[in-house]
């Protein structure tokens, strides 16, 4: 989810909510002809407490937080299935995850409104390719899950901290920078993704591998691609606070959910293929 990504948070869709005031005696409508209220029914009623946005149906940072963790929780789930239920079909659940996690992740990103169950099915099937994932480099480099887990959460605290600070922010010039940086790195994950599978090189990583004055490529790469997640997170964080702000339907709280879950993943997968070859090379 990026800013301005969905119709929610650049304002197309935003209603505008009253949040009290005095009452007034329709001339039409359901309550035309009701007996007026009487002045002390009116002071009352202008002395009430405004209605917040949970009571007028509106977003709050409350619901993004709770459905994130949701989302979180039922990934969580997903990565047990490979770990706990079925741990000797790890390489087919991690393909069934990766190709049906894309998929959800299109329709959810392409739908207007957003859909819980669509996107709860994406977080369940992201779970299980992280969780087949982690225990084939788990096994081979043992204690890299963990790693990779308190890696991206101290991504995420540090974002969230320098955001919450106003020190890092979505301008114009830094999200046409993000753009450019994120077409050139899905060309490089494409054409990397291509000699593997022709066989024109035969490192497990690819040119992820090939070192650079000692130190491997896909390091490097992989720090840019930390780095650009790490945006992404800002943006997100920009999304959720402009939704607030604007009133936009509690619904929405759903499709901001979403894209940090999305961002988080994506987050989780570059870290531990960043350790992975670091692994790899020092042995």
């Amino acid at each position: 989810m990026a800013q301005g990504g969905n119709p929610v948070f650049n304002g197309k869709n935003f209603r505008s909510q009253t949040r009290g005031g005095a009452a007034t005696v329709p001339a039409s409508g359901p309550f035309a002809g009701q007996d007026p209220m009487s002045p002390q029914q009116l002071q009352d009623l202008y002395a009430a407490p405004s209605a917040g946005p949970a009571q007028t149906g509106r977003m709050t940072y409350d619901d993004v937080i709770m459905k994130t963790l949701g989302c979180l929780a039922v990934v969580l789930l997903g990565a047990a299935i490979p770990v706990f239920v079925l741990p000797g079909a790890a390489g087919l659940l991690m393909i069934v995850g990766a190709l049906g996690g894309f998929a959800l992740g299109l329709v959810n990103s392409f739908k207007r409104e957003p859909v819980p169950a669509l996107i709860l099915g994406y977080a369940l099937l992201e779970g299980m390719f992280l969780g087949a994932l982690t225990q084939v480099l788990d096994a081979m480099y043992p204690g890299i899950g963990l790693q990779a887990v308190l890696g991206t959460l101290a991504v995420f605290g540090v974002t969230l901290v320098l955001f919450k600070s106003g020190k890092v922010r979505a301008t114009p010039k830094a999200m046409r920078f993000f753009m450019i940086a994120m077409i050139g790195y899905l060309v490089f994950s494409l054409m990397n993704m291509g000699l593997m599978i022709f066989g024109v090189v035969d490192d497990p990583w690819g040119v992820r591998g090939v070192e650079i004055a000692g130190i491997p490529l896909g390091v490097i790469i992989g720090l840019l691609a930390v780095g650009l997640a790490a945006f992404s997170l800002i943006m997100d964080f920009t999304s959720i606070e402009q939704g607030v702000k604007a009133g936009a339907p509690q619904r929405y709280s759903w499709t901001a959910a979403f894209g940090l879950t999305v961002t988080l993943v994506w987050l989780y997968v570059e870290i531990i293929r960043i350790l992975a070859i670091l692994r790899a090379s020092a042995e």
